[in-house]
């Protein structure tokens, strides 16, 4: 059946009347294809200056500096004032770097620096603000200004138009570790790329990592020879997941429980992956994940990534919860996840997960704000970013190179979706700043980028892949 919202919006009347539009999202691996405004808040942007030379953006390629033409504007009130000119053309992404501004003027620089680029941001362009975490900024008024940053690049978000995002990266720089421009690149390139087409209004963190395993930064294959392990993925979001790191080159073990072998068949047959039919609540089931890995592609094989995906709902008002009800969700989407972690995690076994390896679990917009009737799903996605932010935190796993994060998807079209009621539909579809659901492969493309082993600085973080719903922080 048609989107009958949809329909009633897009036609040319609603267009008259100002109904907003949805965009057409730029997804993928294309970058914008304006030019990228490069500028600073505080100082020089040397930090991103030299990610864009990582990521192989010529600095000629940039415009670096605000402009200083400045042209009159009248305002609504039939005042005139003088304001930075617009950039010339269109442009596709503004970055600033602010990881030095700790002084309140240094804010006006930001909006000197945001606000003629905004004005010519070409559909699904980028804006993305580089800080440091508050705290670590010094003095109280750092400390407010580098907090500030966030209040500013939320609001931007929500006020940009035609597929636009915006987001704010923090780094470590007065650590003993400071982040480089190497463990930055991951993570700018995702967010300029259109594989971030649905993440916006976030905050994202990029601390150091061991630079020996920071690698294949640009690689559309970063996976190859890889084994990854994908459960939950017979259909919907975990079929894309799988298809996501098979297209990077990844040897896909796809996993799903028995009642849904035939969809799990036909995703495995066609990305070239093996399936395996496997209850993960099952006691052994870590023990089987590793057995499988083993005998398919040798005792020598490690897992590279393990996504967590598999997951249920069972919602009812809590009053009229009990408790199979609630300790069933609970079980799948959390407890299972505990044990299967544990047993990989044994270095000493075979088929288990590989120094440098990666866990990503799927999380839920519902585990952050909440959702009436869900509860006990809630709860045990809740779980899923408390686990993420200890294990993150692990000194042994920092030892081995693991990286564990997670996501939290907000409405996502899929089957389950399909079947909400309209208006609830509706409302879930629109109640976000690019206005429209995101499609499977949005997650698919953020886990693969916690995964890619050139995201081995960015740990123990939960990203929510939302369209920057205005539900939860």
């Amino acid at each position: 059946m048609a989107d009958l919202v949809q329909l009633l919006t897009s036609n040319p009347l609603a267009r008259q009347l100002g109904v907003p539009q949805p965009t057409r999202l730029r997804r993928g691996r294309d970058l914008p294809t304006g030019p990228v405004v490069l500028g600073a808040a505080g100082g020089a942007p040397t930090l991103v200056r030299r990610t864009l030379d990582v990521l192989g953006v010529a600095a000629d390629d940039a415009l670096v500096d605000t402009p200083q033409t400045r042209v009159t504007e009248t305002t609504d009130e039939g005042r005139t004032r003088q304001v930075p000119a617009p950039y010339p053309g269109t442009v596709g992404a503004v970055l600033v770097d602010a990881t030095a501004a700790t002084a309140i003027e240094d804010l006006e620089a930001l909006r000197g620096v945001l606000r003629p680029a905004l004005r010519a941001l070409e559909a699904s362009g980028r804006v993305v603000v580089v800080g440091v975490e508050p705290e670590t900024a010094g003095g109280p008024v750092a400390v407010a200004v580098q907090q500030a940053l966030e209040g500013v690049v939320r609001s931007v978000g929500k006020e940009l138009r035609k597929g636009a995002t915006a987001n704010l990266v923090r780094v470590d720089l007065l650590t003993d570790a400071p982040t480089t421009a190497t463990d930055l690149a991951s993570t700018l390139s995702f967010l300029l790329e259109g594989r971030s087409a649905y993440v916006s209004g976030q905050v994202l963190h990029v601390g150091h990592a061991d630079e020996a395993r920071v690698r294949e930064i640009t690689s559309e294959r970063p996976f190859e020879g890889q084994v990854v392990v994908v459960t939950g993925a017979g259909r919907g979001i975990g079929a894309s997941i799988a298809e996501t790191f098979a297209r990077d080159g990844a040897m896909v073990v796809a996993v799903d429980v028995p009642a849904g072998g035939e969809g799990l068949s036909q995703v495995a047959n066609r990305i070239g992956g093996t399936a395996l039919q496997l209850d993960i609540t099952a006691a052994d089931a870590g023990q089987r994940i590793a057995g499988h890995v083993a005998q398919r592609f040798g005792d020598a094989a490690r897992i590279h990534t393990i996504v967590h995906n598999a997951g249920i709902t069972r919602d009812r008002l809590l009053v009229n919860t009990d408790e199979e009800r609630w300790g069933s969700v609970l079980e799948v989407n959390l407890a299972a996840q505990v044990r299967i972690n544990e047993v990989l995690l044994d270095p000493d076994l075979p088929g288990g997960l590989d120094d440098g390896g990666r866990i990503v679990g799927v999380a839920s917009t519902s585990g952050i704000a909440g959702n009436r009737g869900q509860a006990n799903y809630a709860a045990s996605k809740a779980g899923v970013i408390g686990l993420v932010r200890a294990m993150g935190a692990d000194e042994r796993l920092a030892a081995r190179g693991i990286t564990v994060n997670a996501v939290a998807p907000g409405f996502i079209e899929t089957e389950m979706t399909a079947k909400i009621p309209v208006a609830t539909r509706e409302i879930g579809r629109r109640i976000n700043s690019l206005q429209q659901g995101g499609r499977p492969v949005d997650v698919a493309e953020t886990i693969a980028w916690f995964a890619q082993p050139a995201s081995a600085a960015v740990t123990g973080r939960v990203l929510r892949v939302c369209g920057q719903s205005q539900l939860g922080a």
